[in-house]
């Protein structure tokens, strides 16, 4: 009985291993800011996955796998224009796990949004990402990390 038990022990805890690294372990963001006009400026939240995870777009498709959900903490100083673009190779595969047709970024994507500051002073835009990663084999838990772009000046 003892035996049986460490070996579901020692066949379980790989499982446990990897799920606690999280999506976070598998994507590298890095953020910045560019000046595009008077006031107006270009902020770049790009994610480079790993090996052959996939991160999932801002509207995933169906139900099921967490989209990357990208939401600014509100600052007066700032005004966001339009909606969070995302610029890369965007996949569409239909996956029998979720039911239908996903949609994914593998290796990079920048997720970009146009701001314009009220005045000419330094600012930041904070925020938070939620996001989780597959590949063919596991999905990780999700991840969130939180993030501050300077802005303006």
């Amino acid at each position: 009985m003892k035996s049986t038990l460490l070996l579901a022990a020692i066949l379980i805890c790989p499982f446990f291993i990897q799920a606690q690294t999280g999506s976070a372990k598998q994507v590298k963001w890095t953020f910045a800011s560019k000046k595009l006009a008077d006031k107006k400026y270009e902020l770049s939240m790009m994610a480079t996955i790993a090996g052959s995870f996939h991160l999932y777009a801002i509207n995933a498709g169906v139900e099921g796998p967490v989209p990357t959900t990208i939401s600014f903490t509100p600052n007066p100083l700032l005004a966001l224009q339009g909606k969070i673009t995302e610029q890369g190779k965007k996949i569409t595969k239909v996956e029998e796990v979720w039911g239908g047709k996903v949609h994914f970024f593998e290796k990079t994507v920048n997720f970009v949004q146009i701001v314009t500051t009220k005045s000419t002073v330094k600012t930041n835009l904070n925020g938070k990402i939620e996001f989780m990663v597959c590949n063919d084999e596991v999905c990780l838990p999700p991840s969130e990390i939180v993030f501050k772009i300077p802005v303006g000046g």
